[in-house]
């Protein structure tokens, strides 16, 4: 068994039955599925792609992104992964990370067969409960 990334956008795996292709696309929404598997993690992406997917998400035919804070990098053998994600207040940012990695590394090399060499994770907002605009009914201060 051998693999071959064929044309930047997959990899493929050659076994004496016949080959395989991944795509890229596949590899990252098992790993955005992994890390949100892991409690504290409370949205994926970075400021702005999570803007606009709450604007796509509202546009009618449109569909949210299912790798939003996500991107991959194929090789023949291995993936590095690049993680957005906003936690929840009050978690240890550390070992919430680890966690994401871990299940991100583990999820990846077990239904892709490469290896995961690298999981990047920026921590890019961390949620306060209560404070989503779009849940906060602010009262006038005067009357």
């Amino acid at each position: 068994m051998r693999k071959r990334g064929s044309d930047g956008g997959s990899s493929e795996l050659i076994t004496s039955g016949g080959s395989t292709r991944i795509a890229d696309a596949v590899v990252a929404k098992i790993a955005t599925m992994a890390a949100r598997q892991v409690g504290g993690v409370h949205e994926m992406g970075a400021g702005m792609s999570r803007t606009l997917g709450s604007v796509r998400e509202r546009l009618p035919g449109m569909t949210a992104d299912d790798t939003q804070g996500v991107a991959v990098q194929v090789g023949e053998h291995q993936a590095a992964v690049d993680i957005d994600l906003v936690v929840e207040y009050g978690l240890s940012i550390p070992d919430l990370t680890a966690a994401v990695r871990t299940n991100v590394v583990n999820e990846v090399e077990h239904m892709c067969g490469l290896e995961v060499v690298e999981v990047n994770i920026t921590v890019d907002d961390v949620h306060v409960e209560g404070e989503d605009s779009e849940t906060r009914s602010e009262e006038p201060r005067v009357r």
